[in-house]
């Protein structure tokens, strides 16, 4: 049983690389004020609900880890509850390699970015593999292309939000639109005035 939600990332070896490098009593004082969530909030919840894409990572029983992405709808991945993340797993290459890991080592781990606003969460937990069709179909988006085969539910030990250091902002084909289309109008306007004073001249 570990003593902070943190100490699933922070082990004993991290610890002493902290104390080496003299970091460990920032962490010391955050651990001492609550540390890490390990529950869903209004601020996760939201968050959540406007990515349209993660990566899980698994790992084998002799460790050997290995990173999926997972894309969707904006919001694919759904809270369950305060405790629990699930999402819909679609057909694909048929490798499998995350249910396998999954099926012998349960510990899993979720990344989450938000590129536009320099924004990354991070959740460790554990992760099964559910194959039952009613609680599948409750994950699935009515208007989203695919064929549900599974579903993976991922339940929160603990989680952390990093500071927006070395994020490059990048933004989707529709923010660009939006960003875009004030400058699109604005265009227009002007070839119009150009073209009156054309034809007054």
């Amino acid at each position: 049983m570990t003593e902070f939600t943190s100490d699933i990332a922070f082990t004993p070896a991290v610890k002493r690389i902290q104390e080496k490098k003299g970091s460990r009593a920032g962490y010391a004082r955050m651990e001492a004020k609550g540390g890490w969530r390990d529950e869903v909030t209004e601020g996760l919840s939201d968050f959540i609900a406007e990515r349209d894409s993660f990566y899980l990572a698994t790992a084998s029983a002799d460790g050997q880890p290995y990173i999926q992405h997972r894309g969707g709808k904006p919001g694919f991945l759904k809270i369950v509850n305060d405790k629990t993340l699930a999402f819909a797993d679609f057909k694909g290459n048929k490798q499998y390699i995350s249910s396998g890991n999954l099926s012998e080592n349960n510990k899993a781990y979720i990344f989450l970015m938000d590129y536009a606003t320099r924004s990354r969460v991070k959740i460790w937990g554990t992760a099964r593999v559910v194959n039952d069709s009613t609680q599948i179909s409750k994950l699935v988006d009515t208007d989203y292309n695919g064929v549900p085969e599974q579903a993976i539910f991922f339940d929160i030990t603990a989680w952390d939000i990093n500071c927006p250091q070395h994020i490059t902002p990048r933004f989707s084909e529709e923010k660009i639109v939006e960003l875009v289309q004030p400058l699109k109008d604005r265009i227009e306007e002007l070839e119009a005035l150009l073209k009156q004073c054309e034809e007054k001249s």
